[in-house]
């Protein structure tokens, strides 16, 4: 938000040259100026924004009272910062008083220059000084918009959370509950005692209808913790005057972290799952940092002499919402195909790291050395789906901890690569995902989405312009190896509708689909698609 005033710009050095004067609503100086326009047309107010101030020398405006103060009243309307005149070339020594008393009556600041001005240096210096303000605030939101990212990454606290709000805004903050009483806080410059008294009565009476509010009153700025229907609490930050921009970015973000650190603790059962959740982060994005790996030992993983495998068990849609989503639906299944991965491991006496991470479990299970890793997880995934229903991905294993990342990472991999419809080997493995595994390595590469548009994007269009399902048709000519009559019967087409589909194919490709190079480039092109659609899905 531009702070710019018209009491800063008649402080600016180009304009005290100038001696400036004012004439007119001498209380509203301290309107905002968002930029500065030099004309002469008594007709510009349309081509106005709000906050524009107006700089001319009044030699095109009219003669008349009526007309001079028509003027003055249609730059009003369109809410102009005021108006400055430079005397000298239409009048001498002072402005008509028709100008002057319509401006008064308006609320519009008249200010003259009493001498000669450059128009362009005026308008260069307010705009440097609006922008450099612009770029300020733009400073002020990277460092909002990183500090609670690197707050939300680290899992941080409540305390930690608002530490940061006071540290950005300089101001008291107070976290509250749904029955507003005071949770936490941290004082500001001001006296905490005055700010906190009668604070449970004096935040009842406020009633907030948007996520965030402004109570001049209290000098509170609000803002609501979780959804409107479920909210759980208020974050106040002190705010005595109208706040910027940024206090309302900061407050936002802070609202949203504290929100997610929350869903956090609610989700995770006491501090050996935080704990345990903090490590598997930590590995993911640094297995070497000695200090993580001291901390890992000290939680029960044995780190020497050891074999590592990455683990990921996600429940299938009879356990989750539509899409393998972790909404609120999906929540109970998860925590117990959590509580069940913990309790086999603890019964087999395996010692391992286990968290619910995104729409799964994650765990890194550790063995001795000498003891067959495979058969290990075997069992264990064995015990695990004979409770739920469920997918398994596990790493390759791993004889050092500088992999551990590389087989937490594979075995998610391999989970979002392999079908979901609950058949085949209990544990999936990468030999197991075969070209999916690969297209599931590759989702994110801009070259591979580029081939499957390349591959696909004239049957999709024609699809969506004649509804003819050639898509359909020609997934399923690929997965039905048998033959055209088995694809046709998969769809409960016959066969003459399906050979006419496939026939529109290749007329709309300008290809052969008996072409084995085609076929595999199809099909191909159908299991990335198949595969971001899943990906998008549960994310």
């Amino acid at each position: 938000m531009i702070r710019l005033t018209l009491n800063d710009i008649l402080n600016m050095p180009v304009i005290r040259a100038a001696d400036p004067e004012v004439v007119s609503a001498h209380a509203r100086l301290d309107r905002r100026v968002r930029w500065v326009h030099a004309t002469e047309l008594a007709d510009i107010a349309p081509l106005l924004r709000g906050g524009d101030l107006v700089l001319t020398t009044g030699i095109a405006l009219p003669d008349g009272d009526d007309a001079l103060a028509g003027f003055a009243r249609s730059l009003a309307a369109v809410e102009a910062a005021g108006l400055m005149v430079e005397l000298g070339r239409r009048w001498q020594g002072a402005v008509p008083g028709a100008l002057a008393r319509a401006c008064e009556v308006h609320g519009l600041p008249l200010l003259v220059l009493r001498r000669e001005a450059k128009f362009a240096a005026i308008i260069q210096a307010v705009g440097e000084r609006i922008v450099d303000e612009q770029l300020a605030e733009l400073r002020k939101a990277e460092r909002v918009h990183e500090t609670f990212t690197e707050l939300s990454l680290a899992e941080a606290g409540s305390r930690d959370i608002l530490a940061a709000v006071q540290r950005l805004s300089g101001a008291a903050v107070v976290l509250e509950n749904d029955r507003h009483q005071v949770l936490d806080y941290l004082s500001g410059p001001e006296n905490a005692t005055d700010f906190l008294s009668d604070w449970s009565p004096r935040s009842r009476r406020i009633r907030t209808s948007g996520r965030t509010h402004w109570d001049p009153a209290n000098g509170w700025l609000i803002t609501r913790l979780g959804a409107r229907d479920r909210s759980w609490g208020r974050l106040i930050v002190h705010a005595p005057v109208s706040p910027t921009h940024t206090l309302v970015a900061i407050a936002e973000r802070a609202a949203g972290v504290l929100t997610m650190h929350r869903l956090h603790d609610r989700h995770r059962d006491g501090l050996v799952r935080r704990a345990h959740h903090e490590l598997l982060t930590g590995l993911l994005n640094d297995p070497t940092a000695p200090d993580l790996l001291r901390r890992c030992e000290l939680a029960g993983l044995p780190l020497g002499r050891r074999r590592f495998v990455g683990l990921a068990v996600r429940p299938l849609a009879s356990e989750t919402r539509a899409g393998g989503a972790a909404g609120p639906a999906a929540r109970p299944a998860l925590e117990e195909v959590l509580a069940t991965t913990v309790h086999v491991l603890r019964d087999q006496d395996v010692a391992a790291l286990v968290s619910q991470m995104g729409a799964e479990v994650r765990a890194v299970v550790s063995v001795p050395a000498a003891a067959p890793a495979d058969a290990t997880v075997d069992r264990l995934a064995e015990r695990i789906a004979a409770r739920h229903r469920v997918v398994i991905g596990a790493g390759r294993a791993v004889d050092t901890t500088a992999h551990l990342d590389r087989t937490l990472r594979e075995a998610q991999q391999v989970v979002d690569a392999v079908r979901h419809e609950g058949t085949g080997p209990v544990v999936h493995r990468l030999e197991d995902v075969h070209i999916r595994g690969l297209l599931t390595l590759l989702a994110d590469d801009d070259r591979l989405q580029l081939f499957v548009s390349r591959e696909l994007d004239t049957l999709r269009r024609h699809d969506e312009q004649h509804g003819d399902d050639l898509i359909p048709a020609l997934r399923a000519l690929l997965q039905n190896p048998g033959g055209k009559s088995d694809a046709a019967a998969s769809l409960h087409l016959s066969r003459p509708a399906f050979y006419a589909r496939l026939a529109k194919i290749e007329r709309l490709l300008g290809a052969v689909l008996d072409d084995p190079d085609l076929r595999v480039s199809l099909h191909v092109a159908l299991l990335a698609d198949e595969l971001q659609g899943e990906r998008h899905r549960s994310a």
